[in-house]
């Protein structure tokens, strides 16, 4: 996939980082509770991938909004129902908690 095909971004950590350090876009975690607990990017909120395909409208996403999951499968779902809900500036997080782990960044352990 690419950007002309979902309208969404899909970014490694290099460009995902300063986006996120930047305080302006919602980082939304859509891995399951359990995974969450081990430990998430601090300042990320939780909803779960599950909740978004079965309520998408019920959801409030910010016009600035990055996915993120374990490695990028899941939170590019999570993209395309943001697209499809007409969120303007949607960002995949591809290599997920995985990369932003490997690379020693800081995480949160519980909910």
């Amino acid at each position: 996939m690419n950007e002309t095909e979902t309208s969404f971004r899909d970014l490694t950590l290099d460009d995902v980082k300063p986006l996120i350090e930047g305080g302006e876009y919602d980082v939304v975690d859509v891995r399951e509770g359990w995974e969450r607990e081990r430990g998430h990017i601090p300042g990320s909120r939780h909803v779960v991938l599950s909740r978004i395909l079965a309520d998408p409208t019920g959801l409030d996403f910010k016009d600035k909004t990055i996915f993120v999951c374990e490695v990028g499968e899941r939170s590019a779902v999570a993209s395309e129902m943001a697209v499809a809900l007409g969120v303007p500036d949607v960002v995949n997080f591809r290599g997920g908690h995985k990369a932003w782990r490997e690379a020693g960044l800081p995480l949160v352990r519980g909910l």
